[in-house]
């Protein structure tokens, strides 16, 4: 399985957002779901439909997090030697030498980034 690496921040960021889906979104789809259901027909219950798409959305994010996590490689960047190369989870600082404009960037990975 290859790795993804990933920093302790962001690790930490989709497990809080896993714990939310888990949690708080899934128990008020499924009260939805329910209420719905009380509505009668569901062939013409929009209600009913919505709320099994948003279910259906939930579970996916869910299984996707759980995925991401279970092949991610936790770097500390804290505990990077700091050889002057970039490398994953070093902040580079670059001037435009015409402008004098500053631009920060941290390199992470897919899901950090912005």
């Amino acid at each position: 399985m290859e790795r993804t690496p990933m920093t302790v921040n962001g690790e930490q960021k989709l497990r809080d957002e896993l714990q939310q889906l888990k949690q708080v979104k899934r128990p008020q789809v499924v009260q939805a779901i329910a209420d719905a259901r009380e509505h009668g027909d569901l062939k013409e219950n929009a209600e009913y439909h919505a709320a099994r798409e948003q279910q259906s959305f939930i579970e996916g994010r869910i299984v996707e997090i759980e995925s991401k996590l279970a092949s991610a490689q936790v770097i500390d960047v804290t505990k990077l030697s700091k050889t002057g190369k970039v490398v994953f989870g070093v902040t580079v600082d670059l001037v435009n030498l015409d402008t004098d404009a500053e631009v920060t960037y941290v390199i992470v990975g897919d899901d950090e980034a912005d």
